[in-house]
């Protein structure tokens, strides 16, 4: 039985990066990873600017101004953001900006309007300012040549403006992952169809296939197929040649329907370990075919899903040839308690606001996924705890 890192470990030391890459537009590259350091072809910005409404002009002009001793300054024009034209500005005059204008050439500072009278022709100045004043320099956000997209990583809203900043149109990016889904259960119709006597809706299908494309993994959801080991491998070696990984959930336990412990040696899979030491999902059952991992998950939802986030979301992660793969950690304080002895290692699922954790109730049952609404971390309780208490410090798994 492997502890929760040696099976991971066992996981991640198989999940070989994909070499596939493909080039997209920018706006297509959210939640892509980056196959290419990205450094800026420019400076941001490109010049000089004013960051707001009024004038520029050569700061000794304006020493010393005060309200009872304005400095008065010929104005010879006005520029607005997108203003091609350029401006040389004199001793003794003044260049009235707007928000974004280019600072014009001589100028070392610029003056708010509201510190002056607003003339259009001539203009007095209440006040000195210092040289280098209100001045964006060019540069001051991204220097030209700097790295600003690491191959690697995940593309988010924020490199997407980073980028349209930069003029960058289109982004080489990982090609996706592809993962073959194959729920199995005699038990399981899908939504839609009648449900009868003895029969569940499959709710695993419907969550993993979200969670999969929320990552941005193209999803080969498998027909359901009855309980019989022989039709599930030969449906998992067919999928196998168009797939990066193999996900499944249900038979991996020790019941007559317990199928994976046949289905993998039909397959002329290799195993790599069955069961992991935590509840839930500990009859997790792993494997090799032809150098792409097999991931058999519990057939229970909320074991099924606990151990797609633990294990099978930091192997998609590698896959991608994102960086970092494995979930946050972090210790918190837990507000409430969880009245259960763990003799052994348990994950149960829980509400982190930022500054403590909490409970959604006390079904913590492997078969119940209603309550994992709201739920974004699972906390990690070491094999031999008591109870928990309010107030206890506690570590959890970020989801």
């Amino acid at each position: 039985m492997q502890t929760l890192e040696s099976a991971l470990e066992l996981l991640l030391e198989r999940a070989h990066p994909i070499g596939r890459t493909c080039e997209v537009s920018l706006q297509d590259a959210l939640g892509r990873v980056a196959a290419r350091d990205i450094a800026s072809p420019i400076a941001v910005p490109p010049f000089d600017r004013s960051p707001l409404d009024g004038y520029c002009l050569h700061s000794e002009d304006i020493a010393g101004a005060s309200r009872e001793h304005p400095a008065e300054l010929r104005v010879i024009g006005e520029a607005c953001a997108g203003c091609g034209e350029v401006f040389h500005v004199a001793r003794g005059e003044a260049l009235r900006v707007m928000t974004g204008a280019p600072i014009a050439q001589g100028c070392d500072c610029v003056i708010r309007q509201e510190d002056t009278d607003e003339g259009m022709e001539t203009v007095r100045m209440y006040q000195s300012i210092p040289s280098g004043q209100n001045i964006c320099r060019a540069g001051e956000d991204v220097a030209r040549g700097a790295l600003m997209l690491r191959a690697g990583e995940r593309i988010t809203s924020v490199h997407i403006g980073v980028l349209a900043s930069l003029g960058v149109a289109r982004v080489t990016v990982k090609d996706c992952v592809r993962a073959a889904l194959l729920c199995t259960g005699d038990e399981l119709v899908q939504p839609g169809e009648e449900l009868t006597y003895g029969k569940i809706y499959d709710a695993n299908r419907a969550t993993l296939t979200a969670r999969l494309s929320k990552m941005g993994v193209e999803a080969n959801v498998l027909p359901s197929c009855p309980d019989e080991p022989e039709t599930v491998a030969a449906l998992l070696k067919k999928a196998a040649k168009e797939s990066d990984v193999m996900i499944t959930t249900g038979g991996v336990s020790v019941g007559k329907k317990d199928i994976f412990h046949r289905v993998l040696p039909l397959m002329g899979a290799e195993r790599l370990f069955w069961q992991v030491a935590m509840k839930p999902g500990s009859p997790l059952l792993c494997g090799l075919y032809e150098g792409k991992l097999l991931i058999c998950l519990s057939g229970n939802p909320f074991a099924a899903l606990a151990c797609f986030e633990v294990f099978a979301v930091p192997v998609l992660r590698r896959l991608s040839g994102e960086e970092r793969v494995e979930r946050a950690r972090l210790v918190t304080v837990l507000r409430g308690e969880f009245k259960k002895k763990s003799p052994g290692r348990r994950l149960i699922r829980a509400r982190f606001d930022g500054s403590c954790v909490s409970l959604p109730g006390d079904n913590h049952s492997s078969g119940s996924l209603s309550t994992m609404i709201g739920c974004n971390c699972l906390i990690d309780i070491p094999a031999g705890s008591g109870p928990l208490a309010d107030g206890d410090k506690v570590e959890i798994i970020r989801l």
